[in-house]
């Protein structure tokens, strides 16, 4: 298989499965505007395609976290990080996470969703996460496998999603994955 995808996290998922794979990180343009659950799973088609080819399977997946309907990918900068995390304050949000597999011309792709609610943050917390620069390169400026557990007061459904990969979703899309 191929994972047409530069993320660690992603990598480090298909590793703790078992799974056999090389990683081709796409070279294609996301979307960033339209329906969030549309928006995450066309960006896992993209980058699928863009490193599809006969003979193997290509894993594309892209995430978002979702806010009052609007979908955050990555914070830009620190500014951009604060204003995030503090829109996320107290609140629930969506985590969305699109996957896509080509394989032989033929492509199925599928949607999880994650609901998260952090707790109540106080602006030492935020200051507290932004030091740690674990906002940089995660969805929603926050990576929940590391000290932004702090952040987060539950979750309702796959861990994996917020993490960067729905497994759940993933083995239903790929059901001998763990097999081959």
């Amino acid at each position: 298989m191929i994972l047409a995808s530069a993320s660690p996290r992603r990598r480090a998922i298909l590793e703790q499965l078992g799974v056999t794979f090389a990683v081709e990180p796409p070279d294609v343009e996301e979307l960033e505007d339209g329906d969030p659950s549309e928006l995450v799973v066309e960006n896992a088609l993209r980058k699928a395609r863009d490193r599809a080819r006969p003979g193997e399977r290509v894993l594309g997946a892209d995430t978002a976290v979702v806010v009052d309907g609007v979908a955050f990918g990555k914070p830009a900068d620190i500014e951009a990080a604060t204003e995030l995390l503090r829109r996320l304050s107290g609140r629930e949000h969506e985590v969305m996470s699109g996957i896509a597999l080509c394989a032989d011309g033929a492509e199925r792709s599928d949607l999880a969703v994650t609901l998260v609610r952090f707790r109540e943050l106080r602006d030492e917390d935020v200051d507290w996460y932004l030091a740690t620069g674990e906002w940089r390169d995660h969805a929603g400026g926050y990576a929940i496998q590391k000290r932004g557990a702090a952040l987060v007061d539950s979750i309702q459904g796959d861990y994996w999603n917020v993490v960067g990969l729905p497994v759940p979703a993933l083995l239903a899309l790929v059901p001998d994955l763990l097999r081959g």
